[in-house]
């Protein structure tokens, strides 16, 4: 059996050869500003099949809370939203994503409000989140 190491090894040099070649074709003038959104783009284009980049765009697509917490869910949004580079550039696409994804019982909340960035609405889904908790609490309690 190849071993782990072996196979990140190899991995590693295929995109150190593909990162020099690229270097020297497409960058010849010397100007390597490369942005990391530029270098990530096109490693994506080298080395993830597109039907599995296309794959993972629908699973972020497709992505809802379902049984996580908020922030299980927001881990696993911005996880999964580097494969659609389309919808999460635009901050307020990628908020309203976010929101669209909650359970019903916290977007309900949460659509009333005019949420301009991720960090402002899932502070708010947390808030919203830990009152459910505790109304649940009292309400088990009494």
């Amino acid at each position: 059996m190849v071993s782990v190491m072996r196979i990140y090894g190899v991995l590693q040099e295929r995109a150190d050869v593909w990162w020099s070649s690229l270097l020297r074709t497409r960058f010849e003038d010397g100007a390597v500003d490369v942005t990391w959104d530029t270098f990530v783009r096109l490693f994506r284009a080298k080395f993830v099949l597109e039907h599995i980049q296309d794959k993972m765009e629908q699973e972020f697509l497709s992505l809802m809370q379902g049984s996580m917490t908020v922030l299980e869910y927001e881990a696993r949004f911005s996880e999964h939203s580097k494969y659609a580079p389309h919808i999460v550039e635009d901050e307020r696409r990628k908020t309203k994503k976010f929101v669209m994804g909650l359970k019903p019982s916290l977007r309900t909340r949460l659509v009333a409000f005019d949420h301009h960035t991720l960090d402002e609405a899932l502070s708010a889904a947390c808030r919203q989140e830990g009152e459910m908790e505790q109304y649940l609490e009292e309400k088990k309690a009494s």
